[in-house]
């Protein structure tokens, strides 16, 4: 597994943590990521992601609201909703191409979702790309491409 996949992972379910306890948990999550056994880098590349995340919460918020269409973000999964976040804040950093950024959300969610997460987390981060201006963004990673 690659350190930047693995550094989704532990950021993604430190993420959850922060969903159900509320930011008051963040030493804890915090804890979480270095107590995981990674390498050092894996621990510090996850941390930034999910101090970077919850920085942009309420701007991902906004995005996942406008493309997410027909779902409240209360009614998304706890899981899907913070595979999106990551995702779309890492869109919004413009770092990592766009197709790597929804491959690794889209594979997040068939390790930690439902059978239909891939599907949906596919279609709102193709709406969020191709609203962020990625060029091709419409439809052009599919769930059976990016599959592990």
């Amino acid at each position: 597994m690659s350190r930047p996949h693995q550094a989704r992972r532990l950021a993604l379910q430190a993420l959850c943590c922060l969903d159900v306890q509320g930011d008051r948990a963040l030493p804890q999550a915090m804890e979480f990521i270095e107590d995981s056994r990674e390498a050092p880098e894996t621990a510090l590349e996850a941390r930034r992601m999910l101090t970077e995340t919850l920085a942009a919460r309420d701007d991902c918020d906004r995005f996942l609201q406008q493309h997410a269409r027909k779902w409240s973000l209360s009614r998304l999964a706890l899981v899907d909703r913070n595979i999106l976040r990551l995702a779309v804040q890492e869109l919004r950093a413009g770092h990592t191409p766009f197709k790597v950024v929804i491959a690794e959300a889209i594979r997040l969610a068939h390790d930690f979702s439902t059978a239909e997460s891939p599907r949906f987390v596919n279609g709102v981060l193709d709406a969020v790309a191709a609203a962020l201006g990625f060029k091709d963004a419409q439809g052009d990673v599919g769930v059976e491409e990016a599959s592990p």
